[in-house]
C-alpha cells in the first residue's frame, strides 16, 4: 500500500504520522482529528493517541491537540482549496478524495426545510484510509459460485462499519473480472463487471480512471447514485455482475430487483451484524423475505482476527471461516 494519503495532512501532523514505525504506518485505518482534542489513530482494531513527537500514548493529556489552524489547513487541503464546490458532499457529511479515501466531517449543521443543507464550523475529521488487499476474497469467492450455472450467485455482504466490506468488494470485482476465482479449481474466463461507485471508494477513480486494480473487464460509474447507476449499467454496458456498496434506500432495492430479473448477478453490501437485522430495514426487508439474494456473507473482526459466516437464501448457515487477507493487513 502506498502512503500518498499522508499528503492530505498539514505538515506538522504529517511529520507526527511519518515518525510512526513503518509497520504501524501501513496498518493505519483511521486518523481522527478533533479541534483542541487528542489526535487519534486506529489500526488493527486498536486506538492510540499521538504526542507531538509522533509517539503513541493512551493518555489524552499527553496527546497533541490539533489547533484551529490545523483544522482549517486540513479542510483546505482535502477540498483542494475550493470548499464551495463540495456542497453535495458537505450535505452528506463526508468527502471522498483521490485514492478512495473518505473523510468524515462533523461541525454545526445548517438546516433547510428540516433537512441538512450543509455543515459549517467544521472541527472534526475522520480520515479513513482505503486499502487495496489483493487476495482478500480468496476464501470467500469459491462459495459464491453457481458451478452448474457457471455464474456468480446474487450475494449480500453484511457487517458493521470498518469490518472490511469495501475491501472485500474491491477484490471480488478484481477476481471476477480476471477469472481468478480464489483458490478454487474453477477455470472459467473472467466476466464483465459493472461497479456503481457512488462514494468513489471501491475503484478510487481519478478523472474516471480507477486507482485500484478492479480487473481488466470492469467498467466503473464513478460518483453516480446507486439506483440510477445500476439502471444505466444494465441499459448500456451489459454486465455479467453488478457490484454496489451500501444499499438501503427503496430505489436501491428496486434497482437490485430489476438487475436480478434481467439475469445479472448482483453483489452488494449493507450495514448489519446478522441477516436478521435486514428484516426491520424497510426496503431491504423485502429483498430478504423474497429470497432475492442466494447467498449472505456476514463479516466480523476481533483485533487481527477476521471471520466470515455464509448463509444461503433461506438463511441456513453454510460455512464459517477465519483468517484474513495476505500480509496480515486488516480489511478496511
Amino acid at each position: 500500500m502506498t502512503l500518498n494519503w499522508l499528503e492530505l495532512f498539514p505538515e506538522n501532523i504529517r511529520v507526527m504520522l511519518i515518525n510512526l514505525s513503518t509497520e504501524l504506518l501501513h496498518q493505519v485505518e483511521e486518523v481522527r482529528i478533533r479541534e483542541e482534542r487528542p489526535l487519534e489513530i486506529n489500526s488493527a482494531g486498536k486506538f492510540h493517541f499521538l504526542d507531538r513527537r509522533g509517539g503513541l500514548t493512551l493518555r489524552p493529556a499527553d496527546a497533541y491537540k490539533p489547533t484551529r489552524e490545523d483544522t482549517h489547513r486540513l479542510l483546505d487541503l482535502i477540498s483542494n482549496h475550493s470548499l464551495y464546490t463540495l456542497e453535495e458532499e458537505l450535505r452528506k457529511g463526508f468527502i471522498t478524495i483521490p485514492g478512495g479515501h473518505r473523510v468524515g466531517l462533523t461541525g454545526r449543521t445548517v438546516l433547510s426545510g428540516g433537512k441538512v443543507e450543509h455543515i459549517r464550523d467544521i472541527s472534526g475529521f475522520n480520515v479513513r484510509i482505503a486499502k487495496e488487499v489483493q487476495g482478500a476474497a480468496d476464501q470467500i469467492i469459491p462459495h459464491l459460485l453457481d458451478r452448474k450455472g457457471r455464474r456468480v450467485m446474487h450475494t449480500l455482504i453484511l457487517s458493521p462499519p470498518q469490518q472490511g466490506k469495501t475491501t472485500m468488494l474491491r477484490d471480488l470485482a478484481r477476481q471476477i473480472s480476471y477469472g481468478s476465482w480464489g483458490a478454487s479449481n474453477v477455470h472459467w474466463p473472467g466476466m464483465k463487471v459493472g461497479i456503481v461507485d457512488e462514494r468513489s471508494e471501491i475503484a478510487g477513480c481519478m478523472r474516471g480512471v480507477p486507482g485500484f486494480d478492479v480487473g481488466p473487464r470492469t467498467d466503473v460509474l464513478d460518483g453516480c447514485p446507486k439506483a440510477e447507476g445500476m439502471m444505466m449499467m444494465i441499459r448500456s454496458m451489459s454486465p455479467d455482475v453488478l457490484i454496489v456498496d451500501e444499499i438501503g434506500r427503496p430505489e436501491d432495492a428496486e434497482a437490485v430487483t430489476e438487475a436480478l430479473h434481467a439475469g445479472i448477478s448482483v453483489i452488494a453490501t449493507a450495514h448489519g451484524s446478522a441477516v436478521a437485522d435486514m428484516r426491520g430495514r424497510g426496503a431491504l426487508s423485502g429483498l430478504v423475505e423474497d429470497q432475492m439474494f442466494q447467498m449472505y456473507a456476514v463479516l466480523s473482526r476481533t483485533g487481527e482476527q477476521r471471520t466470515f459466516k455464509l448463509y444461503d437464501g433461506s438463511q441456513r448457515t453454510l460455512q464459517t471461516a477465519g483468517g484474513g487477507p495476505p500480509g496480515g493487513d486488516a480489511y478496511a
